[in-house]
């Protein structure tokens, strides 16, 4: 196998996803030896370390975004499994968002490399992430087909058994993250997995599993600090009565069976009717700047307060239905492709809507409030997250794995390098006060007393408060970042305001 764009195409004529570097290096013996999900207790893989992976993620993803919502969480059934399926356009940012907002533990599967990589891969083995051999790589002759087809069936096997006993799971139908404004063609994958669950629930006497649509909605996907809604659609049905007996027994004996090829098209066909309202479902991203423009001038005409983003992504998806006119799509049109190259949106449009906003007084007050602490604390922040940040943007915008993949490398350094990094740098410090204690001018290792027990936990204190000055580092930077970013769309909305102001006129007055 080689990476980057080769030719190769499926049994459909439709291209391959291209290799990265990491996707062409197929060691089967690893991935045969993967540790296997446990379903007798109430996580899949290590207790310990998925609770320490789950919060590790938390604390990033959460930092990742400016605004985060998540809706549709009620509609999930607590009292039986769920398979999650969502468009893949994020990398891994896609199922980490669905991982935290969900209130079960997850049974994962996921592309072979994931369990490879020298410290992802050990993250993933203590999940019990389960590695599947896509298209891409079996056609291009990483593993044999029998040796795909053991894999793969394992794989799906396990996913379907830790469903039925009550587990999330969250598989992408497309099969790969992409770029397109869209769904690309659905795979089966998913289908054929819960599909199985569903028979081995009815094997074991459980409640069926549900499939839940998943809209995953980023306002500009590969930047920090962007905005973000998990929309939870509504749970579907899956025909577990009319599933043939052989599967049922198949699967109850720990043996993969293919469900009925009748029964995985039908539910495909079910969740893209479903899930394609929950994606932009354009031909390109401009018809979506085009009606994010439309939704924002149409707020302001209504003297109403600005959109959100969830708001804005409801108000798009109306368009779909009610489209504007030619000319106001025209004229919409060129304001979108323009803020977009200047990287602004309709939020930028201002409330006379004879162009961009200006200077505002207050905004520059706030957001002084929130450069001061991340100014205060920058010191610290190049020590602790300093190389973390620099290699993350270097690799996350070199990497050949595409735009999709760049907000992945951001997470993985943001979290694994300050797991790593900062109990050493905590170490380092705190022997750093010890030594020279008594040059410091303040006793430390004096606060609670002379006694040697004393001093241990003042030397105990001084590393968790280093770890917590670490973390309060980054918080005040990612809320500082905000500034930052305000500021440099301040400068942008002055020299794209000329380029736009007459356009918003005729597109005011069209829409009055």
């Amino acid at each position: 196998m080689k990476k980057g764009a080769d030719g190769a195409r499926d049994h459909h004529g439709e291209l391959l996803p291209e290799l990265s570097r990491s996707a062409t290096k197929m060691n089967y013996k690893k991935l045969v030896d993967t540790p296997l999900p446990s379903f007798e207790k109430d996580y899949p893989g290590s207790p310990f370390f998925m609770e320490v992976g789950y919060f590790l993620l938390r604390r990033t993803v959460y930092s990742q975004f400016r605004t985060i919502e998540t809706t549709g969480q009620e509609k999930i059934p607590l009292d039986r499994g769920s398979m999650c399926s969502a468009w893949h356009t994020n990398g891994l940012i896609d199922p980490v968002s669905i991982f935290l907002s969900h209130p079960k533990k997850f049974v994962v599967g996921g592309r072979h490399d994931l369990v490879t990589r020298p410290i992802l891969g050990f993250w993933a083995r203590k999940f019990a992430v389960q590695p599947v051999v896509r298209k891409a790589e079996l056609l291009r002759g990483g593993c044999s087909e029998e040796e795909a087809n053991y894999l793969n069936g394992r794989s799906l096997l396990n996913l379907a058994t830790g469903i039925s006993h009550g587990f999330g799971c969250a598989l992408f139908p497309e099969g790969t993250s992409h770029s397109e404004s869209h769904l690309i063609r659905l795979k089966t994958g998913p289908f054929r997995t819960v599909l199985a669950a569903a028979a081995h629930s009815k094997a074991i006497g459980t409640k069926p599993p549900v499939l839940i649509p998943i809209g995953l909605h980023f306002r500009t996907r590969h930047l920090f600090r962007t905005d973000c809604w998990i929309e939870y659609g509504d749970p579907m049905e899956l025909p577990h009565e009319d599933l043939p007996a052989e599967l049922v027994q198949a699967v109850k004996a720990g043996d993969w069976m293919e469900p009925p090829a009748e029964a995985v098209v039908a539910l495909r066909d079910q969740l893209q009717e479903r899930l394609a309202p929950m994606t932009p479902d354009r031909e390109s991203f401009s018809e979506v700047h085009r009606d994010g423009v439309i939704a924002h001038v149409k707020r302001r005409l209504e003297k109403k307060p600005e959109l959100t983003w969830r708001e804005e992504v409801l108000e798009t998806r109306k368009l779909k239905d009610n489209p504007a006119t030619p000319e106001v799509k025209e004229i919409a049109t060129r304001i979108g492709d323009t803020l977009e190259a200047a990287r602004l949106d309709g939020r930028d449009i201002n409330s006379n809507i004879d162009g961009l906003r200006g200077f505002s007084p207050f905004g520059a007050i706030a957001n002084l409030v929130k450069l001061i602490p991340m100014l205060v604390f920058l010191p610290t922040l190049i020590l602790c997250l300093g190389w973390q940040i620099a290699l993350g943007r270097l690799l996350g915008d070199r990497t050949d794995e595409g735009l999709d993949a760049r907000t992945s490398y951001h997470m993985l350094f943001a979290m694994f390098g300050s797991f790593l990094w900062w109990p050493i740098l905590a170490t380092i410090l705190t022997g750093l006060c010890v030594t020279f204690n008594s040059e410091i001018g303040y006793d430390l290792l004096g606060i609670f007393g002379n006694e040697i027990w004393q001093q241990s936990i003042a030397t105990i204190c001084i590393w968790i408060s280093s770890i917590l000055v670490f973390w309060l580092s980054g918080v005040t930077f990612a809320i500082g970042w905000d500034s930052v970013s305000d500021f440099a769309k301040w400068t942008r909305r002055l020299k794209t305001n000329t380029l736009v102001s007459a356009d918003l006129v005729k597109l005011r007055e069209l829409l009055n």
